[in-house]
């Protein structure tokens, strides 16, 4: 009878429950279970994800001169920005002041005004002679050049080459700049070139001279995404923001209209200001 009819037998003889004290057992046995299921959902979502955690960021003081790539990450760059900045330093570049900071592309102005307070940079010491006797080496004879007032924005290579602190490698650094950016319409952009530091421009700025009106000048209303992606000021984003802000909301009437694109900075706005025409 019960294998022809088990509902029936189990309505007629009811099975007997678990007692109180064996659903208490079990109920502490599903708690003491519990951190187990826990740490095991948690290890299954960082398997699905497949990615490392970003990496939180934090302020300590930092010589930028011998900053490991691991103090860089921590301080808010990627291993790929940390990477740029050693290269920069194993090619022979110093940073002689906070303000240097500013020319690397891979510090933006925001984390540049994060960074500015925890600069400390220790002044680079000059190797004692350890009394190695020179007298017997032949004296080498370096061709003075004589004091000169270059135009920035229309030298060549050769003319660059007078300038007393600049070689044949910087004279042909800064033309090639100066083509890419349009022109100079202040000294102070020579330390935008690569190699050109603070201490590098304090040695050549009172041998040059600047005129503003000679810049190449983009048309703002009219220029095409080409045009703007010429100029090292702007980045990719930042020209297909501009662009599209101008295709939905008309011709931009003045340089404030640009405050109205959200991924331009005032300082970008700033420093592109020169190179504009509306």
């Amino acid at each position: 009878m019960i294998a022809v009819f088990p509902t029936v037998y189990r309505i007629l003889v009811p099975l007997k429950g678990p007692t109180v004290e064996e659903q208490l057992a079990l109920l502490k046995l599903e708690l003491a279970r519990e951190p187990e299921r826990a740490e095991a959902r948690s290890g299954k979502q960082r398997s699905y994800s497949g990615l490392p955690e970003k990496r939180k960021s934090k302020l300590f003081y930092f010589d930028p001169n011998s900053i490991t790539s691991e103090g860089w990450q921590d301080l808010g760059l990627s291993p790929k920005q940390a990477q740029a900045i050693l290269n920069y330093r194993t090619k022979g570049g110093v940073f002689r002041l906070p303000s240097d900071l500013k020319k690397m592309y891979t510090i933006t102005p925001e984390l540049y005004h994060q960074l500015e307070p925890y600069v400390q940079i220790v002044p680079v010491k000059k190797i004692p002679d350890q009394g190695i006797d020179h007298r017997d080496r032949p004296a080498k004879n370096f061709p003075v050049k004589e004091k000169v007032v270059v135009a920035l924005n229309t030298a060549d290579t050769l003319e660059l080459d007078r300038i007393h602190g600049i070689g044949k490698v910087f004279a042909r650094r800064i033309v090639a700049y100066r083509e890419r950016i349009g022109g100079f319409y202040k000294k102070e952009q020579l330390m935008e070139v690569f190699g050109i530091d603070s201490l590098k421009y304090e040695e050549i700025k009172d041998q040059i001279s600047v005129d503003p009106a000679l810049l190449r000048k983009i048309h703002i209303n009219t220029a095409s995404a080409a045009e703007f992606n010429r100029h090292p000021y702007l980045r990719y984003q930042q020209v297909n923001a501009v662009i599209a802000y101008r295709k939905q909301h008309g011709n931009y009437s003045n340089i404030a209209d640009l405050n109205k694109v959200v991924v331009l900075t005032p300082e970008l706005i700033e420093k592109l200001a020169p190179y504009l025409i509306f």
